[in-house]
């Protein structure tokens, strides 16, 4: 992976709500928002094509939601209400550094952001503009990874890079357990017979069916998305 143009053309970049909390404990954090999105500016500048889809943990979670008694459909829907307020964050951040963005959701709110069309959203991408999914894939009971991969597999991504707190995959937390061992590459079939919390297994199998490699890397580390794409730093990538 010498020249980050022929490594990967256009990639999907995932990465949970709760990554723009800084230290917070809840919600937006905008100099952490700015931080994202220089990283990505970093990457849209070496020419590759760049999609995201950003959580909303931050904000809402539909499972937390359901499980203090609401009912699960109502809940998820809040969830994915709340993406689309992430999304307009970081897209604000993007376009004050120039980079031109497009809001795109799967629930349609034509006064906010565009509806899912993908032959749209192909046209965008070729146009360098990036790309936010929001909105999940506007249904309930899935989550932001399952629609982080639908969507990398319908816009034809070479690669997802799910940005993460830690520096990639280890067999146990390595928060709580200073043995754990990290993975350099993993396949889709042992993420999910060793239940490793990488993405959920709806969301590793779509990807394993589409021969769609995930890239797990540290969001904290500046210039990591960036570093990898030029074919250095520490990752795990996750593939047959």
């Amino acid at each position: 992976m010498t020249d980050a143009s022929t490594a990967y053309r256009r990639v999907l970049l995932k990465i949970s709500g709760e990554a723009l909390m800084g230290d917070q404990g809840f919600g937006l954090h905008p100099p952490t928002v700015e931080r994202v999105a220089q990283e990505v500016k970093s990457v849209h500048d070496m020419g590759v094509e760049i999609c995201m889809v950003i959580g909303g943990g931050n904000i809402f979670r539909g499972l937390q939601g359901s499980a203090q008694g609401m009912e699960r459909t109502t809940a998820d829907y809040m969830g994915m209400l709340a993406t689309v307020m992430n999304a307009l964050a970081m897209q604000s951040a993007l376009e004050s550094l120039g980079v031109f963005t497009r809001v795109i959701s799967a629930i349609p709110m034509d006064q906010v952001c565009e509806p899912y069309i993908r032959r749209r959203a192909v046209r965008h991408l070729e146009k360098k503009r990036v790309c936010i999914f929001a909105a999940g894939t506007g249904n309930p009971y899935f989550t932001t990874d399952t629609a982080a991969t639908l969507r990398a597999s319908e816009m034809s991504c070479q690669a997802i890079f799910k940005g993460t707190k830690v520096d990639g995959v280890y067999d146990k937390d390595p928060v709580e357990h200073a043995d754990a061992v990290r993975y350099d590459r993993i396949t889709y079939d042992e993420v999910l017979q060793k239940h490793l919390k990488v993405m959920d297994a709806s969301a590793i199998a779509l990807a394993r069916d589409n021969k769609l490699p995930i890239i797990v890397f540290s969001l904290d580390e500046p210039g990591g998305f960036r570093g990898i794409l030029a074919g250095e730093g520490t990752y795990t990538i996750v593939e047959e």
